[in-house]
């Protein structure tokens, strides 16, 4: 029976050496904020992804001229940041205030043929009095 015995201790000797292992390859967590490096500039190619285009409706216009308010498309994953720059980097103009909005999807039947229309995002962007954007 000694010869089972044996084993056991050499199963215990390989299960502390685990432990250690573990123990050893274990890494600190380290901050990802490093002192003393630039911001990152973005440039307008690097925003154009976000910017779909103006939507060109009867409303978007009047509520251009009257209130100052313009209507994009912008791509799903744009967020009110990322289109404050794009409007920035892109029509140069600083926009006041911005509304995003999501488009629902709409299940319609062509021709026996389901399948969606529309969705997506829209954002409404507000500008100061006397700033305009140019479409063309």
């Amino acid at each position: 029976m000694g010869i089972f015995g044996n084993k056991k201790e050499e199963k215990k000797d390989v299960k502390d050496t685990k432990k250690v292992a573990k123990v050893s390859t274990t890494k600190k967590k380290t901050s990802k904020k490093t002192k003393g490096v630039a911001p990152v500039k973005i440039t307008a190619e690097d925003l154009s992804w976000v910017l779909k285009g103006p939507r060109i409706t009867e409303k978007a216009a009047i509520s251009a001229t009257d209130s100052r308010t313009y209507i994009f498309n912008v791509d799903p994953r744009a967020t009110k940041p990322l289109v404050r720059q794009a409007i920035f980097s892109i029509y140069k103009v600083t926009p006041v205030k911005i509304n995003i909005s999501s488009i629902p999807y709409k299940s319609v039947i062509r021709k026996r043929v389901k399948g969606q229309k529309g969705g997506g995002k829209k954002a409404f962007v507000f500008l100061k009095e006397g700033e305009t954007i140019e479409f063309v």
